[in-house]
Parts: C-alpha cells; structure tokens; sequence
C-alpha cells in the first residue's frame, strides 16, 4: 500500500549566504554544475530558495514508495537510500544504493508516479527540489539543464551496469570500484570506506546469492586485493581490483 512522500513541506530555507558568495553542501549533486559552471549570484539564489532540507529519516524510514506521487526529487546529504521494487511474487529487488551527493526520483519524471521504493539504510539527510519549480529553472540555465540530463543519463547507465554476463568476481569488483570513484568523487577516501548495504542487499543488487557474496569477498581478502572488518573496507591492491572490474565498468 502506498504511503506519502516523506519529504515535509517546510519553510524554503537558504544553505547559506554570506552576502557576498554562496556556498553549497559539500556533497551537494548541484555544485559543480552551478559554482564550476560560473553561475552568477542571482542564479545561484534562485536555486538555493528551492531547497528544503529534510531529516534525520532513521533506517527503515522510506522516503517514497512505489505509486506515490511524484512531485520533487531529492540529493543525499548524508547516509545512504536504497531504491527496490517488489516483484508480482512478493520479492525485492535492489535497484541501487544513492550515497551523499547523488539524486534520487528523476526516474519519475514521466510518468509523474515515483516507480520503485525508496528507504533510509542508516541515518538520511536530504535536500528536496520541487521538480516543476527546479524545472523552471532549469530552462532558463542552461548549465544546470545539462546536469540534470547527465544525472538522467547517468541512472540509466547505472542500472544497466549488472545486466550482463559477468562473473561473480567482476560484479563483486566492480560494485566495490564503484563506490570508491563514487566516494572519492565527493572527497572521501577511494580506499577506505564502510559498507551501509548489508550483504543481502549486496547479493540482491548484483543478482547473486549471498553466500556468494561472502565467497568472493573473502577470496578477494585471501588474494590481497582487499581488506574486510565486518561492514569497513579497505581496498589493498587498487590497480588489480579496477582491472577485474573493467570487465563489467568497461572503462
């Protein structure tokens, strides 16, 4: 059954604004297509009145669910949210896992009905875009009109990534380089950093059974490519662990 949005209408509120430069999250998903991209102080207003901060959202706590209507996306601030389906025989279906910085609900866009589930893993902060207002904008900047199609066209490729024929080496590699150039592209460390999925979920995402999973993670271990400590990770050997992924990344 469906459920409302979690996202509280609230008053519009201003990231910040010194008077004479504004400044974004750090993990903003906006800030390199407005402050690199030389947006001037007027445009970056217009998009910061837009948003609304929302949470803390506890693990388990969705932010929509399948049917719901669609009215805004939302960029991670803090955590991670997972996206799923429900298939006709009543299983899950890990779609992805959406760390600081990255969108959420641009794939309901056409429809105007949010297509899959979206829940808290651990502790969720958020900012929510009002989707008509934000497209508004956008057609008049053209720079941040051009993020949200990269945005777009990077979920497709996403989602696309596990629909091959791979090995359950180059998958596990694969998600595992994935989530350091994903890190590493908001400043965290590429080489250590903690899993917020469990491995159940890992195994579902990958289409793979878990135990699995737990093969090839302590395969890896044994090989020296990786380093594991119950949900932290630390990648060893970077170079060998990106090659056995290029097979899936292909890159």
């Amino acid at each position: 059954m469906s459920s409302r949005v979690i996202f509280p209408r609230t008053d519009a509120s201003v990231l910040a604004d010194d008077g004479d430069t504004l400044s974004f999250c750090s993990t903003c998903a906006f800030s390199q297509a407005c402050l690199s991209e030389g947006m001037d102080k007027a445009a970056l207003m217009d998009l910061h009145v837009l948003v609304e901060h929302v949470g803390p959202l506890q693990a388990g706590e969705h932010v929509f669910r399948e049917g719901d209507a669609f009215g805004a996306i939302a960029a991670v601030r803090a955590g991670t949210v997972k996206t799923y389906q429900i298939d006709r025989d009543g299983h899950e279906q890990v779609l992805g896992f959406h760390l600081p910085g990255e969108v959420i609900g641009l794939n309901a866009i056409h429809d105007e009905r949010y297509p899959c589930n979206a829940v808290a893993l651990d502790t969720v902060m958020l900012c929510r875009f009002s989707f008509p207002r934000i497209a508004l904008l956008a057609s008049r900047l053209p720079n941040l009109q051009q993020h949200l199609f990269r945005l777009m066209s990077r979920d497709i490729g996403v989602a696309s990534l596990f629909a091959r024929d791979n090995t359950a080496d180059e998958r596990m590699a694969a998600f595992l380089i994935g989530l350091s150039r994903r890190l590493a592209a908001r400043g965290f460390s590429p080489r250590r950093f903690q899993l917020t999925m469990s491995r159940t979920d890992i195994a579902n995402y990958l289409r793979q059974a878990p135990e699995t999973v737990s093969r090839v993670l302590r395969r890896f271990e044994s090989d020296g490519l990786v380093h594991i400590k119950q949900r932290d990770v630390e990648i060893i050997d970077l170079p060998r662990l990106e090659a056995l992924a290029l097979a899936v990344l292909r890159d």
